[in-house]
């Protein structure tokens, strides 16, 4: 077990979306992230991730590979990758060589998050020439190709893609249930489990995995995430007001809402909720850890605790953009992060 009691030891890291906002555009999107993938840097924040998600005009994260290329190329320290890359959803083989390409550029910053499902709908799984192969055959000849050890009777042992072995990123199981675990345990990969997503399985799966990893070429010591969303503010009163947006959108996801952009402060403000939505914010309040910094930073201690991880990934569903930025200053300030002064005017 980890013991992170003492807030100084753990580490909190940003899981990026990349909202379109309501009267926004994907370019301004995409300049907000640069923003805060510089601070973020600045600040000390362990990682950056980018998820995948296909066919909706409110989220631009189709590709975190090219995605994580930006971020690196405009920070100096902060990792950076996929939360992410959706395997389902790829070739193994150009998976291997975006990352290898990636890792090459920027030497020991690059992670590569994989999930299990193709994240998206069935008409656009099939559009995007969804594999039909199984997860387990495809993150085998992933591996395979990262480390170069097909066996000899394999046909794609004569495939020699481009640079070489060290050439590998920070490997990272993701999950929401008990599928993608198991992976990271037999594999010895590291995991990060989504809390947002299954919030009562986070701390028994996470538990599992510290108990049960199987050390590898890849990892020697388990290494995990846990990954919530987290609206924090100033004071409670703040919080619970940009968390209105949050809690809105997932209602209606929950109810079956044809509506799930994402809403805009006065639309959360105003908005009525109907029985069913009431009963589904009821549900959802497990997902989001909502609150003044003081009360933000001391569940999620309480969670870091549970589920014996040293790492916290923050779910960015934050409405609007300052506010978005002076969250990661006062999460930063409460955990102690080691921020990296800037020099040279950079």
């Amino acid at each position: 077990m980890i013991s992170t009691m003492n807030g100084q030891n753990i580490k909190l890291s940003v899981l990026d979306f990349v909202h379109v906002y309501k009267y926004s555009n994907p370019t301004e999107s995409l300049q907000n992230t640069t923003e805060v993938v510089k601070l973020a840097d600045q600040l000390g924040y362990t990682r950056y991730w980018f998820t995948e998600h296909h066919n909706t005009t409110s989220q631009i994260s189709t590709s975190p590979e090219l995605l994580s290329l930006h971020a690196a190329s405009q920070s100096q320290h902060i990792r950076v990758g996929s939360g992410g890359i959706m395997l389902p959803n790829h070739s193994p083989l150009k998976v291997v060589e975006n990352f290898t390409l990636l890792e090459a550029l920027h030497p020991g910053r690059v992670d590569l998050g994989l999930g299990r499902a193709s994240g998206t709908d069935r008409l656009t799984a099939t559009a995007l020439q969804v594999s039909g192969d199984d997860f387990s055959v495809q993150l085998n000849d992933l591996l395979s190709f990262f480390s170069r050890n097909f066996p000899e009777n394999h046909p794609y042992r004569r495939i020699k893609p481009s640079g070489d072995p060290t050439l590998m990123p920070e490997l990272y199981m993701l999950g929401s249930s008990q599928g993608g675990v198991q992976f990271a345990i037999e594999r010895g990969l590291g995991f990060a489990f989504a809390a947002h997503l299954a919030p009562k399985l986070a701390v028994p799966i996470l538990r599992a995995y510290r108990e049960n990893f199987v050390p590898s070429s890849y990892l020697e010591e388990p290494q995990s995430i846990l990954t919530i969303a987290v609206i924090t503010a100033e004071t409670d009163e703040e919080a619970r007001c940009l968390s209105g947006p949050l809690e809105l959108m997932w209602a209606r996801m929950a109810t079956g809402s044809a509506n799930i952009s994402f809403p805009t402060l006065e639309e959360a403000a105003s908005h009525v909720y109907t029985p069913d939505e009431e009963r589904s914010r009821e549900y959802n309040a497990e997902r989001f850890v909502i609150g003044s910094i003081e009360n933000v930073a001391k569940r999620l201690r309480e969670k870091a605790n549970a589920a014996w991880v040293a790492e916290i990934m923050i779910a960015d569903f934050y409405p609007e953009q300052a506010a978005r930025l002076k969250a990661l200053e006062l999460l930063a300030r409460e955990f102690g992060l080691n921020r990296i002064e800037k020099k040279n005017g950079k």
